[in-house]
């Protein structure tokens, strides 16, 4: 009996979850009602579950099936989305909001297609993406006014206050909207739930235009698939010396730092970066003047290109 009793009240959460956004529909016209940043939240981390901040594979055909299905006047079930309809209405879902081609779906994108509260839509719709990790290393250090190497809530409040004074909503924002949205993007970016946003979180709610140190030709040279010509290098250093005056200094050493650590790791914080620092910097005869010349950005590039060829293993 307790046996009917579990399985009948595992088939009720599972009628639940599959008709999950239909409670986010107006019953009349099925139409989709305009999100708070709550209700957003919810939607994510009930497709993300996982947790990795994309809705992929299964997640994602589970999203398209409940989306489609909640859409029907009649209370039909996901299932009746059949595989090839499933498969044809992924190919138009993901060329219309898969903005970089992944085959998943980020939150920013997730973001364009729910109809959300336009201020808190905002905040997820950069026209104008930063161009480097120079910028990125600029707001950081401006938002960090503590200077602990994380941004907590009250400087992430601040942050996204001065987002949408730049978007001209400020007047729209009261004081509780606010600690809501910070709320939420700390549910969403703040990955190991520390309550605060370390360096490799808050660039992904502040993305970069491009890693410059991704560019094909640059990764391979440094990862010596390649051989970094003198013209390579020439670029490199024009990339990062944003104000051209000979020398990549201050927050342009940060982000040429940034980007190359990104390279090799995914997670890290203000101290890894210190300490990447410390270790990319140590055999350059780095003077303590805080910049780096086209002479010492060639030996830092060919020293990490020496060491990937040292660490392929030698084939037999």
């Amino acid at each position: 009996m307790s046996f009917d009793s579990n399985s009948s009240s595992k088939k009720l959460n599972f009628e639940r979850a599959s008709n999950f956004m239909r409670q986010f529909r107006d019953p009349d016209s099925r139409e989709l009602k305009k999100l708070s940043a709550n209700q957003f939240m919810e939607v994510w981390s009930h497709y993300d579950r996982d947790g990795n901040g994309y809705i992929e594979g299964t997640e994602l055909d589970g999203f398209l099936k409940e989306f489609v299905s909640s859409a029907n006047f009649t209370d039909i079930s996901p299932d009746a989305v059949s595989d090839s309809m499933l498969v044809e209405l992924k190919a138009c879902f993901m060329e219309a909001y898969d903005d970089n081609q992944d085959g998943k779906i980020d939150i920013r994108e997730l973001a364009q297609l729910l109809p959300m509260e336009e201020n808190f839509l905002l905040l997820f719709r950069f026209d104008n993406p930063l161009e480097s990790s120079v910028e990125f290393m600029k707001i950081w250090r401006e938002y960090d006014t503590d200077g602990s190497g994380y941004i907590e809530a009250d400087e992430l409040k601040n942050f996204l206050r001065d987002l949408l004074k730049e978007a001209k909503k400020i007047n729209d924002v009261s004081e509780d909207k606010l600690i809501e949205y910070t709320d939420t993007m700390l549910q969403v970016f703040d990955s190991n739930k520390d309550g605060r946003l370390q360096l490799s979180e808050m660039a992904k709610l502040l993305p970069v235009k491009e890693n410059f140190l991704c560019r094909q030709v640059f990764k391979e040279g440094i990862e010596g698939a390649t051989k970094l010509t003198k013209d390579d290098i020439e670029r490199v250093f024009s990339l990062y010396d944003r104000d051209n005056n000979g020398s990549i200094e201050n927050e342009e050493l940060r982000g040429f730092l940034k980007d190359l650590l990104e390279l090799v790791k995914k997670d890290y914080d203000a101290q890894d970066l210190l300490e990447f620092e410390e270790t990319i910097l140590q055999g350059v005869e780095y003077s303590s003047d805080g910049k780096i010349s086209r002479k010492q950005l060639t030996m830092i590039l060919l020293a990490l290109a020496k060491h990937h060829q040292e660490e392929e293993p030698s084939t037999p």
